[in-house]
């Protein structure tokens, strides 16, 4: 049966995250933003919250609401703030949502539910300086001693990596080579603090500039067997499976910019005059904000039928792809007409538009640029 019917606990649940954004986050993102202060208060908050571990069973402290219920909660703290949206979204996609499906039940309980909690934070570790959108072409590796592994290389622009709530990263390394001679890649749970292991914040970021990015070196970092998440090889299925669930969550940080941006605008063209009337009664703004509001309300209808599917058990992948790009894109099309309707006011930064249009940048970038989008869709419809 065809519902497009929130269910209550959904509808609370948006009430409840928007209060919070509007209320916790909005006051204070200006200022994160002109420090690049990542705020472990705001983390916590949204932990008690129960924004951490929304997919995962009670089982491992996690509120198993599900996918749409998960995407809600980011697109209401994207409405309001990319850089928060940013640290809910890594938090669980990226950061929970390996040690979940792929981990073995003692790293399960050791790690999760302090993360679901909001208590920790783990990180991501897959993009290298030379080894972006070919993740293939990672250089970091791993080579087997008598008491387990011992980890060389690095990663770079990783989400919740260095930060004081950071507790864990999961880590994609080469070990070694398969029997076609092609890398053998395999992830490990590298605890934060380990000997060997250097964290370092990056600074001067166009765009979320109060969530955590991190610049990771490794030097001799000595694991222990069980370290290893998953299986031996498993690594880059793994991490590819990720990103098909992160595509959701970005594509929920495209969706709730855009809103936002959209309701900026929209407000300021009822408020500003010129000629004698609201410039919204002009039709060259009207129409702006038409388009806006048409396509919003497809972006949402693509991303929620992606998110069903994947609470259903059903194939997802393509439409997640689809709804990533699309978000993103509509996005971009929505803080760049909203900084045009603001006029010279939407380049100063009292303005929250001037702060959308820089957030929206990453999402044509991060968890696969929109040119990979397309690839990985082509290849979905037999191209």
């Amino acid at each position: 049966m065809l519902s497009y019917e929130l269910t209550e606990e959904q509808k609370i649940l948006r009430s409840t995250v928007r209060d919070f954004a509007e209320n916790e986050i909005a006051p204070v993102a200006r200022e994160l933003d002109d420090k690049e202060m990542f705020s472990v208060e705001l983390t916590k908050k949204m932990g008690d919250l129960c924004l951490f571990g929304m997919f995962v069973s009670e089982a491992y402290g996690g509120t198993g609401m599900g996918y749409i219920s998960y995407i809600i909660a980011v697109e209401e703290i994207a409405r309001v703030d990319g850089s928060q949206a940013a640290t809910v979204a890594a938090g669980n996609s990226l950061g929970i949502g390996p040690i979940y499906y792929f981990g073995s039940e003692a790293q399960k309980q050791r790690y999760l539910p302090d993360l679901c909690s909001g208590k920790t934070l783990a990180g991501f570790g897959l993009t290298e300086p030379d080894a972006g959108s070919d993740a293939g072409g990672s250089k970091t590796t791993v080579k087997q001693t008598s008491t387990g592994w011992r980890l060389n290389g690095s990663k770079i622009f990783i989400t919740n990596a260095a930060n004081p709530m950071t507790s864990v990263t999961t880590v994609q390394a080469v070990s070694g080579k398969r029997e076609d001679d092609k890398k053998e890649y395999t992830c490990f749970l590298v605890p934060a603090g380990i000997k060997g292991l250097t964290a370092t914040e990056m600074h001067g970021k166009l765009m979320w500039r109060s969530s955590n990015t991190a610049e990771l070196f490794f030097d001799d970092v000595d694991l222990p067997e069980d370290a290893i998440l998953g299986k031996r090889g498993e690594g880059f299925h793994q991490m590819l499976k990720t990103l098909d669930g992160g595509r959701l969550s970005i594509a929920a940080m495209g969706l709730g910019g855009a809103q936002g941006a959209y309701e900026k605008a929209l407000a300021y063209a009822q408020e500003r005059r010129q000629f004698g009337r609201p410039i919204c009664k002009n039709q060259a703004i009207a129409f702006k904000l038409a388009d806006m509001a048409t396509k919003i309300e497809a972006a949402r209808n693509m991303l929620y039928k992606a998110c069903w599917l994947r609470d259903q058990g059903k194939p997802f992948e393509k439409l997640a792809a689809m709804a990533k790009l699309y978000c993103s894109e509509v996005f971009k099309f929505t803080a760049t007409e909203a900084v045009q309707i603001h006029g010279g006011y939407g380049l100063m930064k009292e303005y929250d538009v001037e702060r959308f249009f820089r957030d929206q940048k990453l999402l044509e970038i991060g968890e696969g640029t929109s040119e990979v989008q397309r690839i990985v869709i082509s290849r979905y419809i037999g191209c």
